[in-house]
Formats: C-alpha cells, sequence, structure tokens
C-alpha cells in the first residue's frame, strides 16, 4: 500500500526576508550570509554529491553508526513514533529508520525547498509502505513552520536531526533551536540527533576543501542565487573558496575571498570589498561528548543514550524532552 500523501503547505515568508538578510549581513563589519541560504534546490543537491565524497568523512561515519546500531535505535525510539525531520532534504537518512520502526504513526518533513520535498514523498512513499506523510515548507528555525505539528495525531514525536546540522549554529543559537524542539515535544517525546565531534585538524579541514572541489561550488552557489533571485553581479571567479578550523572555538569557518578590490551590486545598491575581504557563510561546530550533554540538557533535553564510531570521531544521541 502506498503511503498517504497530504498536500504540501507553504509557510508564508516576507518576500523580501532574502534580501533583507544578505544587505544586513553584507553591511556587517565581518560580512556574513546566513548559511540557511546555501541550501536552494541547487544548494541542496551540491551538498548531497559533498555527502558521497571520500574526503567527507561525515555522512560516511554516521551512516556506519547508523547501520551498526539501527534496531537498537529503533529499539529506543519505541512504537507508535511520529518522526519530524527539520531540514529534510532528499529524506534518505529516514528510510531505513521507518522501516525498523514500530507501527510509527507517520512522517513530517520540514524543508525550505519545496521540489526537494516532492521528491522525498515519492521517494518515501515508494520505500516505506503504509505511513501517512505530512510535509512543511519553511524555515524550521522559525516558530510558526511548527504551529500544524500540532494537527497531526501522534502518540509520540520524535525530531530527528542527522547530518551534524546542530553545527551550523553558534552555541548560543544551537541551545535556542533545542529549546524549539523541545517546546513542540511533549514530556518523554524524544530527539534522534547526529553530532561531529573533535578531532584532527587536518581530518577536518581535508572535509572542507575537497579535491573535486565541489564544496567550493556548493560555497559559491549563493553568489548565483543573489544574481539570480536579487539582481546581483557578483563575479564568482573573483572569490575564492576558504574553509579552516578555528582551534579555541572548535568550528570549521567557511569564507568566501574577494580576490581584488570590488564593487558588487545588490538591487541597485554598492557593497563594496577589499582585496582579502570575507564573506562568512557557514560555520561547523564540533563537540566534546561532555560538552554536548551540557548542551542538551540546558536545551530541555535528557540525554538517553549515544552511539559512537570506533575512533569516536562521530556520535548519534537519543534524548527525551523534560
Amino acid at each position: 500500500m502506498k503511503a498517504a500523501l497530504s498536500s504540501i503547505r507553504e509557510s508564508s515568508s516576507p518576500e523580501n526576508e532574502f534580501l533583507n538578510d544578505v544587505l544586513q549581513g553584507l553591511s556587517d563589519r565581518q560580512k556574513n550570509i546566513p548559511c540557511k541560504y546555501l541550501y536552494d534546490e541547487q544548494g541542496s543537491q551540491l551538498f548531497e554529491k559533498i555527502c558521497n565524497l571520500e574526503d567527507y568523512y561525515l555522512m560516511r561515519t554516521e551512516t556506519e553508526i547508523f547501520n551498526t546500531y539501527l534496531v537498537d535505535i529503533g529499539r529506543e525510539i519505541g512504537a507508535e513514533a511520529l518522526l519530524v525531520e527539520p531540514g529534510a532534504g532528499n529524506c534518505e537518512k529516514v528510510e531505513a529508520l521507518l522501516n525498523v520502526l514500530e507501527k510509527p504513526s507517520g512522517y513530517y518533513p520540514i524543508d525550505i525547498s519545496p521540489e526537494i520535498l516532492r521528491q522525498a514523498e515519492k521517494r518515501i512513499s515508494q520505500s516505506v509502505s503504509n505511513i501517512p506523510i505530512w510535509t512543511e515548507v519553511g524555515d524550521f528555525t522559525q516558530s510558526k513552520v511548527w504551529d500544524n505539528l500540532t494537527q497531526i495525531p501522534s502518540k509520540k514525536r520524535v525530531v530527528f536531526f542527522p547530518g551534524s546540522t546542530i553545527g551550523n549554529f553558534e552555541p548560543k543559537k544551537a541551545g535556542q533551536l533545542l529549546e524549539l524542539f523541545a517546546a513542540n515535544l511533549n514530556e518523554g517525546d524524544g530527539l534522534l540527533i547526529g553530532v561531529d565531534l573533535v578531532k584532527d585538524s587536518v581530518v577536518l579541514e581535508r572535509a572542507y576543501h575537497d579535491s573535486e572541489h565541489i564544496t567550493e561550488r556548493f560555497t559559491k552557489n549563493i553568489l548565483s542565487r543573489i544574481n539570480s533571485e536579487l539582481d546581483g553581479d557578483f563575479d564568482s571567479s573573483l572569490f575564492a573558496h576558504r574553509a579552516f578550523y578555528h582551534q579555541l572555538r572548535q568550528r570549521i569557518e567557511i569564507h568566501l575571498v574577494s580576490l581584488k578590490e570590488q564593487s558588487v551590486s545588490i538591487s541597485g545598491r554598492q557593497i563594496e570589498f577589499f582585496e582579502g575581504e570575507t564573506i562568512h557563510t557557514e560555520n561547523s561546530h564540533k563537540y566534546e561528548l561532555r560538552g554536548f550533554n551540557s548542551l542538551l540538557l540546558d536545551g530541555g533535553f535528557k540525554p538517553v543514550r549515544q552511539w559512537t564510531d570506533s575512533s569516536e570521531s562521530y556520535a548519534i544521541y537519543y534524548a527525551q524532552a523534560i
């Protein structure tokens, strides 16, 4: 039997939000663009390619952990759970999990790309039988995107947040995001979350400077998006991709570096760059096990179980809302 499919609901947002965020970010002392804008349809497709690269250990290691402990993870989640996946992308990671859960009550992916969600709906409906699917288009960091979740019948809700996406947020904002998750769960509901752990900087930097330059294409895609959607005139060849590990802050920082003094127009507004000036596009924070336990507790979750690979380079946590 095929999955029951709902129509995709579009979460309303101001038409000029992207423009306002870009102009504000490029006016700051450290120029920046919020990383959520990296993940349009083209960006999401490039990120999927990144995940399959030999240098990008994160997805490979997370998949190894899931494959090893999938049944154990399913038991921990329990019966009749509604899986809620913020930033679902192509929903590839959730397929195997849905198939081992006992009588899951449904699947609720959230993503900013309607097309990605439509493809994901089709994928899940073909691979997981007899499971209702509801989808939500929008930015999962905004509370209004979660409003429709209350209308979905479920005995238990479990937020599924793999891929170390939590690392894209500053620790304070990561805590606020966990609080948002907890606010949409009941006591005893679950959180299954992947997190990248602190390790040798050479390994970390290689993952974000792949030999095939796909990460560079992914980062520069934001410039193409600004050109097409915001009437910009960026020349991406005049910017270089740079990623490095900041040991004190325990994070990878990704920047686009201006290769010359230049002026760029966005919707009629001029943005000046000096040679060597950067646009900070993304962070990927790394955690120690004890530190992430504390982050969960501060965000409204009690850590219950954790699974790691043999070298403890990556972890998957199951926690309960308190």
